[in-house]
């Protein structure tokens, strides 16, 4: 299993703390937001290898990141050579250049690289494997103006996905998916297929939106918080709420 890291935003919402830095590479506690992740994928044994897709602007510090970081994985950080938000591929554009510069054919987990979070993803990991269905990762959510800005998710009472639609203007549910993935080997040719049709290549959401009217997709719950590093002032709290973790 290969799992993929998106790196490639410009974060303009966090300026001007990510005007030079990405977002990735800023710090909680006492780690980065990218350690955080790389840390969790790492609980998956089944992952041989972590995929970076990062933008121009910041493949350099990337790189130095990983050069200093982890000698335990295998870490391949990707440059996708856009230069802003004016000609970014988008996240599923990104998703797809992985695969196709990395010949990629197995199980993939797909993350972003910017959300801090309190579940295990080994648990989500689990299921995946107890399905052995295409998985995205969802939770109820409360305040509907944070629907908007999500992808809403419907299910059945054993967790298939009926509908999802990316940043409805009235949500359809109280229930948002989060961006992490796990796609079996064989829903990989569905991505080109995807973007070969002229679909949205931006929010990695659309994707498992048109999948799950191709094929079963399954959505686990996670229990406990996920956070979406948005703006100066979620950084600020957020930073506050792990300052003592490692």
């Amino acid at each position: 299993m290969k799992a993929i890291i998106l790196a490639a935003g410009y974060a303009t919402r966090l300026y001007p703390l990510t005007l030079n830095k990405p977002k990735a590479l800023l710090t909680i506690g006492k780690q980065t937001i990218l350690d955080f992740v790389v840390n969790e994928i790492k609980t998956i044994t089944e992952i041989d290898e972590i995929f970076i897709i990062t933008n121009d602007k910041f493949y350099q510090q990337f790189c130095e990141w990983n050069n200093s970081s982890y000698s335990d994985v295998k870490i391949t950080v990707l440059n996708d050579n856009t230069t802003d938000d004016t000609n970014k591929l988008g996240a599923i554009g990104d998703i797809q250049f992985v695969i196709d510069k990395m010949s990629i054919s197995d199980d993939i987990l797909i993350m972003a690289s910017d959300n801090i979070f309190t579940f295990k993803l080994i648990d989500f990991y689990n299921e995946f494997k107890k399905k052995h269905k295409d998985m995205i990762l969802i939770s109820e959510i409360e305040n509907k103006e944070d629907l908007k800005r999500m992808a809403n998710v419907v299910t059945d009472e054993n967790g298939r996905v009926l509908e999802m639609v990316e940043k409805p203007p009235v949500p359809i549910s109280d229930t948002a998916a989060y961006a992490s993935y796990f796609y079996k080997k064989d829903t990989i040719p569905l991505l080109k297929e995807y973007l070969t049709q002229g679909n949205n290549p931006d929010a990695p959401g659309f994707f498992p939106s048109w999948l799950c009217s191709k094929k079963d997709v399954y959505a686990y719950k996670f229990q406990g918080e996920c956070y979406d590093i948005g703006t100066p002032q979620a950084y600020k709290e957020i930073g506050e709420l792990f300052k003592d973790k490692e």
